[in-house]
């Protein structure tokens, strides 16, 4: 441990200070105002934040601590900044006030057995008025104190219980954190769940610790190397480097490459805030891009066929609850393919009486496409959820709404299960590496369905199906996609969905409030196939 630790804020505001008096006196008065109401200034913003980050920087956890509306948590994470995340030197610049939200610059040093290397991030607070106080606090969140930090995660240096590992693609190409940004959390994974397996050594780090007990550190900074050990990954370094770019195209964008013949998950790509991998852990309602599966189970009962008329009514109800088309569309006398690759949601809902079964849906998914089938990827992951309801929620799942889950990686999966007729439970490393078992569907599609639902997504990638846009600048004849629009109680806009297939490639994308989903993430989608 590194001794005689020095925290210092040199540029607060405009000004410079060395935490001594002058700045203790600011950040005792700003502690001790007298009552106020209202919203806070701008004024209020700066002065409380310039003596949060005072106190912060000086090390002083009692002081700032006070300047928050939650001083027990507030006071344990700054003592921890510099006794167990080992974190020296600070200096803390706020920017300029926005509102009540204040953001800041960090350049410190992390320093342990000799070793120090910097430290710089930037991140943001907002200032609040204390619903008892009613003095100007600083709003105590974890991120305050690294933008990537979540709830109930910390900051903690040392050495890890798992040694790194030096993971490579299907051609032996290494897939490094700096060259693959968006892999950092799914490396993190391998490490922990394959590390002590393949005879590495552990350095000393800085880290992130989770909350849950089974989810990975994340390393955040390497201050002495381990001696890493090696994986074999299925990923394309190739068409990784192409999601990581597709990405980075949209904030809170995710998206999986999955190869339909084999299950091998060829890339997996995120670009968000937080860190999180909502590309295959992501929980949510995946829109139109769920009428793969209702379409299937709808052909399979013989309700539809690809080139048979369908219904496609302005409006159906159901239960009570009118279900519209976008801009409340009809379609006359046209086939049921024609419905799909225009995402006609009513020629769906429409038949849910003729299906007289809740449960033939949830059925669909999990017995042909594996949807909650306790996937075992190789990482955590979540298998995606179809439940049983009733009444008008049933009838929204019918079009990938209400209660339904999902992340990128299912709907990739599904595609890849709608173009080759059978499930392959998607993989990010060979079962063969560790013996596990994985998830098999108790049956495949029934014959013929695949071959139909193939056509209607070439149609919907076609002229004059929502997906044609982005799906234009894909090469080749042999690709289909669908596209999806959720919507989120409370969200400005819906989440835009996007999956299609080129060849022996399927891939899946996520934007959330990025709109229609040809907008946001058809391109993602796009890119990706093109790099396959």
């Amino acid at each position: 441990m590194v001794g005689g630790t020095a925290y210092g804020v040199y540029a607060l505001v405009g000004d410079a200070g060395d935490g001594g008096a002058g700045d203790r006196a600011t950040t005792n008065r700003a502690a001790t105002a007298a009552k106020g109401s209202g919203p806070v200034t701008e004024k209020e913003a700066a002065a409380t934040a310039k003596a949060f980050l005072a106190a912060w920087a000086a090390g002083d956890e009692a002081t700032a601590a006070a300047l928050t509306n939650n001083a027990q948590a507030a006071q344990t994470a700054v003592a921890d900044y510099r006794a167990k995340a080992m974190v020296s030197k600070a200096v803390i610049t706020p920017g300029a006030t926005e509102g009540a939200s204040v953001p800041f610059k960090v350049e410190a040093e992390v320093g342990q057995e000799g070793t120090a290397k910097p430290l710089v991030y930037d991140s943001r607070l907002t200032v609040v008025r204390g619903t008892e106080s009613g003095k100007p606090l600083v709003d105590w969140q974890p991120s305050v104190i690294h933008p990537q930090l979540q709830k109930d995660e910390k900051l903690r240096a040392g050495t890890p219980a798992s040694p790194p590992v030096k993971a490579v693609d299907r051609n032996g190409k290494e897939l490094t954190p700096e060259q693959y940004p968006s892999l950092r959390p799914v490396l993190d994974s391998l490490r922990k769940t394959y590390g002590e397996k393949t005879g590495g050594t552990p350095g000393v780090e800085l880290w992130i610790e989770p909350a849950a007990q089974d989810a990975p550190r994340r390393s955040l900074l390497t201050l002495v190397e381990g001696k890493p050990g090696e994986i074999r990954t299925v990923l394309d370094a190739d068409v990784q480097a192409a999601a990581e770019k597709a990405v980075a195209q949209h904030p809170e964008a995710s998206v999986v490459a999955v190869q339909p013949s084999t299950g091998d998950i060829l890339a997996v790509a995120n670009h968000r805030r937080d860190g999180f991998n909502a590309a295959m852990q992501g929980r949510r309602a995946p829109g139109s891009t769920m009428k793969i599966v209702t379409a299937a189970m709808l052909l399979e009962k013989g309700l539809v066929a690809a080139d048979r008329p369908a219904d496609c009514p302005q409006s159906v109800s159901w239960d009570g609850k009118v279900f519209h088309n976008l801009n409340n569309f009809s379609l006359k006398g046209q086939p049921f393919s024609t419905s799909f690759a225009k995402s006609c949601n009513t020629a769906f809902i429409g038949l849910i009486d003729e299906v007289h079964d809740n449960a033939a849906l949830p059925r669909t998914a999990k017995e042909a496409f594996g949807i909650g089938l306790d996937w075992k990827t190789g990482i955590p992951s979540q298998d995606g959820s179809v439940p049983v309801t009733s009444g008008p929620a049933a009838a929204a799942e019918y079009i990938g709404q209400g209660a339904i889950q999902m992340n990128p990686l299912n709907v990739a999966s599904i595609t890849a299960t709608a173009r080759t007729g059978v499930f392959r439970q998607p993989v990010l490393v060979k079962a063969s590496l560790d013996g596990r078992a994985l998830a098999a569907a108790p049956r495949a599609l029934a014959p013929g369905v695949s071959a139909q639902l193939v056509k209607m997504m070439k149609q919907a990638a076609g002229p004059g199906g929502t997906a044609a846009g982005a799906m234009s600048s894909v090469g080749g004849s042999d690709k289909g996609a669908k596209t999806g629009s959720a919507e989120v109680d409370g969200a400005a806009a819906p989440d835009s969905w996007f999956t299609g297939f080129r060849g022996d490639v399927a891939a899946a994308a996520m934007v959330e409030g990025g709109g229609h989903g040809g907008d946001s993430a058809g391109p993602i989608v796009a890119t990706v196939l093109n790099a396959s």
